[in-house]
């Protein structure tokens, strides 16, 4: 029985399979008037373009002329103030007052702080009280010494008295001299109750409250940091390969450094390169160097990341190509240069490659056109279809 239904399954299928086959047989041996009509335009298409090998292929092309290349060399720099400093007091004492907001730009010697100078005016002035008690014995003592040299003129006593007033008046200057430095000194201690910014720049957030107590003989905790932020160096490392480069470069005259955004590659600043370290680090094969800038609109803030572009010389009156129409071959690079309506292989030689183009070196000059789209369908010789795109330019 098994046996049955699996030969009456047979002959279903193949009867089936018959008549699609019937089906697929008649419908094309047996077409409308239309389908004549195509079927005869298919063929007298294919048969042309048997004859004729296909329609020419559509390509760009893009003339070249002489450009002026810069040369770059990028790096990821770090901004760096040229000078930040901690403001300390340097003597001990109550801060009675804070006299700066906190992200304010001040100058040079603008006043920050006050201690509570009570102390060190009362030093000062008994530094003055000793000077002027000095200054009296030294009057008295000269006074004394001119007595006693016309008494020794007279001979009514001995020289060796006078030199011991002599000696008396020399001591007493030298007292009054010292007193005067213990003014000066007292005076100086006296102006560190005047805390003043050391650079002009902007201060950052306050680390203490009036009232806060400072003690002589540890470490003073700031008040508050200053930065410079105008200008402000932006710290970065190249390769050593590139030492030698950027080395005549600088013998020239300034070279000048881009400071661009890290996420969006926009300018922000331009600025010069001021030093190349003394060492290469031979951990990294880099050497570290320095660029200033003069960050008018303050885009730069210190220790924010960035991107530096150093223009290490400019290639004049060079051939440049666009990236996409330079091709690589087993026999190196080449491309396809336009003559007429056909194209020929040109091998070329490339340089220094950039965003925008190919300096190339050998194969090329200015005036020829050579193909950037529509390469597939190409060969040396081929026939083709022209349109344009831009001609090469220098990269911005």
């Amino acid at each position: 029985m098994k046996n049955l239904l699996r030969r009456l399954g047979q002959l279903l299928f193949l009867g089936v399979l018959a008549g699609l086959i019937w089906l697929v047989f008649t419908h094309k041996t047996v077409p409308g008037k239309s389908g004549a009509a195509a079927g005869g335009k298919a063929a007298q298409g294919a048969k042309g373009a048997k004859a004729f090998g296909g329609p020419p292929p559509n390509v760009l092309v893009s003339k070249l002329s002489a450009v002026d290349v810069p040369v770059y060399v990028d790096a990821v720099g770090t901004v760096n103030a040229l000078n930040s400093v901690a403001v300390s007091p340097q003597i001990a004492g109550t801060l009675t007052s804070l006299d700066f907001k906190e992200g304010q730009d001040v100058a040079k010697g603008a006043l920050l702080a006050t201690l509570d100078p009570a102390t060190y005016q009362a030093a000062l002035e008994q530094a003055e009280a000793k000077l002027a008690q000095d200054q009296a014995l030294l009057a008295n003592g000269e006074r004394d010494l001119k007595r006693y040299e016309g008494l020794v003129a007279a001979k009514a006593v001995t020289s060796q008295q006078a030199d011991t007033q002599r000696a008396t008046v020399a001591q007493q200057a030298a007292q009054v001299k010292s007193d005067q430095a213990a003014i000066d000194s007292a005076k100086t201690t006296l102006s560190y109750t005047k805390i003043t910014a050391p650079l002009a720049g902007r201060t950052g957030i306050r680390t203490l409250s009036v009232g806060a107590q400072i003690y002589a003989g540890g470490t003073a905790t700031s008040i508050v940091t200053v930065t410079q932020m105008k200008p402000i160096g932006v710290v970065f490392n190249v390769p050593q390969q590139e030492l030698g480069a950027i080395n005549q470069a600088m013998a020239k005259g300034a070279v000048t450094v881009e400071i661009d955004q890290p996420q969006t590659g926009k300018k922000l600043e331009q600025g010069v390169l001021k030093v190349i370290n003394n060492t290469v680090d031979s951990s990294t094969g880099t050497v570290q160097m320095k660029a200033e800038v003069p960050n008018a609109t303050l885009a730069l803030w210190p220790g924010a990341f960035v991107n530096v572009r150093l223009l290490e010389t400019t290639l004049k009156g060079v051939i440049g190509v666009p990236p996409q129409a330079m091709q690589r071959g087993p026999d190196g690079d080449f491309v396809y240069l336009l003559k007429g309506d056909k194209v020929n292989v040109r091998k070329v030689v490339a340089g220094v490659e950039t965003n925008d183009l190919i300096v190339v070196t050998s194969g090329l000059a200015a005036g020829d056109v050579v193909v950037t789209s529509g390469f597939t369908q190409l060969a040396d010789g081929s026939k083709v279809n022209v349109g344009t795109s831009p001609a090469s330019k220098p990269p911005s």
